[in-house]
């Protein structure tokens, strides 16, 4: 029996794995179903097919180390809540 996607934002959630192929198969059936009811979603997913394709086309740069420790410590006072205020 095929599961029933019934809101766009289910869709949403289950787009990285439908599109990897990871969904179960009943999953990605009831996601076909929905996307052959629902163009804004077919929109949506053919917008971020789009974007995924053009990021996997971008050079890939090496981050500067003294910027990669810049950003491990924002992430970790952020997880901490100990950033200041934005100004």
């Amino acid at each position: 029996m095929t599961s029933h996607i019934a809101r766009c934002q289910e869709c949403i959630d289950l787009l990285v794995d439908y599109l990897e192929g990871e969904l179960p198969p009943d999953r990605a059936r009831a996601l076909d179903i929905h996307l052959e009811m629902c163009p804004s979603c077919v929109v949506f997913v053919k917008t971020y097919k789009g974007t995924v394709d053009v990021a996997r086309r971008l050079p890939v740069d090496e981050i500067p180390p003294e910027l990669t420790q810049r950003l491990v410590e924002f992430l970790r006072r952020e997880k901490e809540g100990t950033l200041p205020p934005p100004p």
